[in-house]
């Protein structure tokens, strides 16, 4: 396996604007990754997602860096896992949703690369895709039925 990206289509019963402000509102990201931010949807910004463990309470950070904010169309951000404080090329994970127009809902391309360029030894880099792969198929189904929930409210 090459380990290089982790792609992702699938359809969301929502508009592109419903979907990109789930994936940008940190109310709504809250629902779906679980996770805590101070995200401000613009290129250049930066901050952290941070997930409690419900059992231990311990708390897991990851700093991220938004590489492009295009209301509705593209979202995309660098992510990186305690390593750095900051996430950049070279340090990062780049992760890229795509939202395409589909009838009256929206096809949401993901892709996460940048897997073989953190120079990871064999092991390890395939634990990290392997939990990434996992990670994003759980979490995804439920960008979708958040975004699904949004839309039907409105």
């Amino acid at each position: 396996m090459e380990y290089g990206s982790i792609e992702r289509e699938l359809h969301v019963d929502a508009s592109p604007e419903v979907v990109f402000e789930v994936l940008t509102s940190p109310e709504h990201i809250r629902d779906w990754w679980s996770a805590e931010t101070d995200l401000e949807p613009a290129a250049g910004a930066t901050g952290s997602l941070m997930w409690t463990d419900e059992d231990s309470g311990r708390r897991h950070s990851s700093p991220f860096t938004v590489v492009e904010a295009d209301p509705p169309r593209t979202f995309s951000f660098r992510w990186t896992h305690g390593e750095a404080e900051t996430a950049g090329p070279g340090n990062s994970l780049l992760v890229t949703f795509e939202l395409v127009p589909t009838g009256t809902g929206t096809t949401v391309r993901f892709r996460e690369t940048g897997f073989r360029e953190r120079g990871w030894e064999a092991a390890v880099l395939e634990a990290h895709y392997n939990d990434h792969r996992q990670g994003w198929d759980f979490f995804l189904p439920r960008l979708a039925a958040s975004a699904g929930r949004l839309a039907a409210a409105r």
